[in-house]
């Protein structure tokens, strides 16, 4: 009988090295297939996160079309189309230029004008709305803005606006 203790005892050691290398593999898959599952979740939420978020551009204000009459010449519009990336495309009568431009708004509303810097880089060279032909590639322009509206601007000379010489309006925007 003591012999069949003995291998009875050594058949039950050997099944708990069994049984606990069994139970350790299971939980392992387990641990490392909720791993994975976390590591899909994160990558879901993260993906859901990036498609539902918004994103806010500012751009300045004066970004858009602009129209101006010409005062001598009551059937040309002369045209400044200001880009959010600072390129401005300038058309007035057979005349179109191209460049950029620089706008600086005022810090104080009431009290200072905005400030605009335009460069020409490109001018095709033919006559604009007011009947002139002058290649203005190069030239360099500043003006101080004045908002009478949402859209409606002067261009003046100097800071306190006192020298205005155009009014543009809005377009489009």
């Amino acid at each position: 009988m003591l012999s069949y203790s003995k291998g009875f005892l050594a058949l039950n050691e050997c099944m708990k090295k069994t049984y606990l290398t069994i139970l350790l593999t299971l939980c392992a898959s387990v641990a490392m297939a909720n791993d994975n599952q976390a590591v899909v979740a994160t990558e879901e939420t993260d993906r859901a996160e990036n498609s539902n978020t918004i994103r806010i551009v500012t751009r300045p204000e004066i970004v858009g079309l602009w129209g101006m009459q010409v005062a001598n010449n009551n059937k040309c519009i002369e045209y400044y189309n200001f880009k959010a990336n600072n390129n401005v495309i300038i058309k007035s009568g057979q005349e179109w230029s191209s460049g950029i431009y620089d706008f600086q708004p005022a810090q104080e509303e009431r009290s200072l004008l905005s400030a605009l810097v335009l460069q020409v880089k490109y001018d095709n060279n033919e006559k604009d709305c007011s009947g002139l032909q002058e290649d203005q590639t190069g030239e360099i322009s500043q003006y101080f803005v004045q908002w009478k509206n949402a859209s409606t601007i002067n261009f003046c000379s100097n800071e306190k606006a006192e020298q205005c010489f155009a009014t543009l309006r809005r377009v489009l925007p």
